[in-house]
């Protein structure tokens, strides 16, 4: 157990483990911070809040930090343990790869195993683990509307409690980096008061 905010980022960047557990009000770097620098750092690792800090506010900026679940202080421990193994089937259900782990539409190419991308501009790209998981269900379900209920059951759990604002950032996202014109998208469509569908090869 790390005693500070730059011990637990040191820790975790150079150890292998199966699942982070993160105060946000740590000494020196907080929680928010650490879980941000291993995501730019391209580490993938499962983390939950477990915190004092327990406002909506919070709760979103952990999740759009790279969270994947945060529970507020005071828990009972058979939560807390029912949330871990949500996020660890979680990552199971994302282990099962699309076919060879690379995923093609458009001119674009993704690399689901390594989170990386290949824009048809030639650009590259580090995808979060959130956004490689809202990818893999959306291709899963190709030509479907996936509701945002089922979005937030899939990549974060009920629990979590992502708002649709932070759905919908996400999705924006995915279009900064795959759509020609992220303002009228020909991959990730709006299915207004629903939720959203994806088209690998739209007709032109």
């Amino acid at each position: 157990m790390a005693t500070d905010g730059a011990e637990g980022l040191e820790r975790a960047l150079g150890g292998s483990f199966d699942l982070v557990i993160l105060d946000v009000m740590l000494p020196g770097l907080d929680g928010f911070s650490v879980c941000r620098r291993l995501r730019q750092r391209g580490e993938q690792v499962p983390v939950l809040f477990l915190t004092a800090k327990g406002g909506p506010e919070d709760r979103i900026r952990g999740l759009e930090e790279g969270g994947d679940d945060y529970m507020a202080k005071p828990f009972r421990l058979r939560e807390l343990l029912l949330r871990v193994a949500a996020i660890l089937r979680r990552g199971a259900w994302y282990a099962q790869r699309l076919e060879s782990g690379r995923l093609r539409f458009g001119g674009n190419v993704v690399d689901l195993k390594r989170y990386s991308a290949r824009t048809d501009d030639g650009r590259e790209h580090v995808l979060t683990h959130k956004e490689a998981m809202i990818l893999k269900l959306l291709a899963e379900r190709e030509g479907e509307v996936v509701s945002r209920s089922e979005i937030l059951d899939v990549v974060w759990g009920y629990g979590a409690y992502p708002s649709t604002r932070t759905i919908d950032n996400f999705i924006l996202r995915l279009r900064r980096r795959f759509e020609e014109d992220p303002t009228a998208p020909s991959h990730f469509h709006t299915v207004h008061g629903v939720g959203y569908r994806f088209t690998a090869q739209p007709d032109r």
